[in-house]
Order: C-alpha cells, then sequence, then structure tokens
C-alpha cells in the first residue's frame, strides 16, 4: 500500500481531471437539458420534434461510442477537437438528454391549477415559465440530476481510453508499476466514492436553497422518542 500511496501527486491530478471532466460535462448537460427540456414543453409540434429527435439519439447512443465519434471518426472528415472537448462533448451529449426528460417532466409535472393562476393573472407565456413553471419544475429536477451528475462522474472513466489520464487510468498506471493490484484498485474506488459524496452534499445544499426561496417548509424527521410515544402523524398506534 506505501508504494501505492506514494503516488500521491499522479491520484491528484487524476482527481482533478476526473472532477473537471465532472464539471465541464455537467455544465453543458445543463444547458441541453434546460434548452430541449423546455422544447418538449413547447406547443408547437416542430419544437417538440426537435426535442424527441435529440433525445432519443443521444439517450440510445453508448457515451463510449460517442467519444470514439468525436475523437476517431470526426478528424477523418476534417472535424479535429482536442482529447479533453471530445470528453466533455460526449459526457455532455449523453446525460442532457436524459436531463432533458427530467426537465420536461418536471415542468408538467407542476399543479395544474399554477398554470391556470398565471393565465388569471395574464402573465405572458414567458412570464409563467419564469415566475411560476420553472422555479416550481426546478425544485422537482434536483434529485435526478443529482444522481445524473454522479452517473456523469462514474463515465468520466472512458476517457483513459482516448489518452487522457483520470483517476481510472492513474490506478491502472500506478498498478502496472508496482505490482499491487488490490491495493491500487481500492484507493480508486474510495476516491471515486468521495467525488460522489461530494457532489450528493452539493445537490443537497440546493435543494434546501431552492426549498426555502420557494417558501417550503423541509419535512422533519420524529424523533425515536416521539416515535415511542405513538404521537400523531408518525405512524404509530397506541
Amino acid at each position: 500500500m506505501g508504494d501505492v500511496l506514494d503516488g500521491y501527486n499522479q491520484w491528484l491530478d487524476g482527481a482533478w481531471l476526473t472532477f473537471r471532466l465532472t464539471l465541464l460535462g455537467g455544465a453543458l448537460a445543463l444547458v441541453l437539458a434546460l434548452v430541449f427540456g423546455l422544447a418538449g414543453t413547447s406547443r408547437r409540434a416542430w419544437v417538440r420534434g426537435l426535442n424527441r429527435v435529440y433525445v432519443e439519439f443521444f439517450r440510445g447512443n453508448a457515451t463510449l461510442v460517442l467519444l470514439f465519434w468525436f475523437f476517431y471518426a470526426l478528424p477523418l472528415i476534417g472535424l479535429r477537437f482536442s482529447t479533453m472537448f471530445a470528453a466533455v462533448l460526449a459526457l455532455g451529449l449523453n446525460i442532457g438528454a436524459y436531463g432533458a426528460e427530467v426537465v420536461r417532466g418536471s415542468i408538467k409535472a407542476v399543479p395544474r391549477a399554477q398554470y391556470e393562476a398565471t393565465v388569471a393573472l395574464n402573465f405572458t407565456p414567458y412570464q409563467r415559465m419564469r415566475r411560476v413553471l420553472l422555479p416550481q419544475g426546478f425544485a422537482l429536477m434536483l434529485p435526478p440530476f443529482g444522481n445524473l451528475i454522479i452517473e456523469l462522474m462514474k463515465g468520466t472513466a472512458i476517457v483513459s481510453l482516448v489518452g487522457l489520464v483520470d483517476l481510472t487510468r492513474v490506478s491502472k498506471n500506478i498498478q502496472g508499476s508496482t505490482g499491487q493490484t488490490v491495493a491500487a484498485f481500492t484507493v480508486v474506488l474510495v476516491l471515486y466514492f468521495v467525488i460522489a459524496q461530494v457532489l450528493q452534499l452539493a445537490v443537497r445544499y440546493a435543494e434546501r436553497r431552492v426549498d426555502r426561496m420557494l417558501g417550503r417548509r423541509l419535512p422533519s424527521e420524529p424523533s425515536l422518542g416521539t416515535i415511542a410515544a405513538g404521537a400523531p402523524g408518525t405512524g404509530v398506534s397506541g
């Protein structure tokens, strides 16, 4: 284990690259999810059609295949991307397609009464979306977005196949140089877990902020003493 940990500089560089890929890919995925998700709620059939084409195509293709397409295939027809850009593009396009469905579904899940109230107040379609539908829908989007950003982080492992030295590549390099397979892959396992927990904490913080902005009270969990006493609302009867 000592030899594996001696390469901490490599581990830190690999973790930083993985984190950067997650942030950049996540930012691209969020923009695409909002654009195409909102397109999926449009009254115009051709706009909804754009949503379906994007979602079905990129959701139906493996991220690894997209990465190989951008990195190996497109240069043959004159379109060359840097390795980093190709990786971010592949990750963002794939996760963005899943996110677009989250956005569309969350907007549709806002109670119909909220929409009717905006009509009664004579809001324009833009005002309805910006002031009422999107803020409430955003609160519904955050939990599934948290899952998607963690999936994107785990998906960054594929970039090692095109030469980027991320955590997965570092673990392979150190395993090859030290011969300590169990130790090397245990360290990378722990590091991926730590990054996932950091991302999850950030999403939960965002959820609490959005709930406060919308004036929602977070549900309080009953204490063990309250449950034991069979207080109303705890589901325990005397």
